[in-house]
């Protein structure tokens, strides 16, 4: 059964920096998009960044464009988003996702991990 799992969230302070990881299992993810999702207390699940599967081509939110960083290594089955000068509204369960085709900004993805806290302070 097909499986992500995220890892890496953590409480830090406004500018500091977090890697999150995220490891797939279950199938080889190397052709899906791999995408970052995070959701807020009472708000909805908002679209961070993605990342196709052989091609490597990035789409970043906004909001976080310049600060983050998506990343994949398909040998490792792993995908990773490196998050620096963090802000007190990044604070977040950040998700990592995969889907089949194309990148999406939103959360009509195949596959999901359980979640990541990141909380920043200020």
């Amino acid at each position: 059964q097909a499986q992500l799992v995220e890892s890496g969230g953590g409480l830090v302070q406004a500018g500091d920096s977090l890697r999150l990881s995220c490891a797939a299992s279950g199938r080889t993810f190397s052709s899906y998009v791999m995408g970052w999702f995070r959701q807020a207390p009472g708000k909805e699940r908002e679209f961070v960044a993605a990342i196709t599967g052989r091609s490597g081509i990035t789409y970043y939110a906004d909001s976080v464009k310049g600060r983050f960083t998506i990343s994949r290594d398909n040998a490792k089955n792993t995908g990773y988003l490196q998050m620096n000068s963090l802000k007190p509204e990044d604070t977040a369960v950040y998700y990592c996702a995969a889907r089949g085709l194309g990148i999406i900004t939103t959360p009509n993805y195949d596959y999901w991990g359980q979640g990541t806290q990141v909380t920043v302070s200020s």
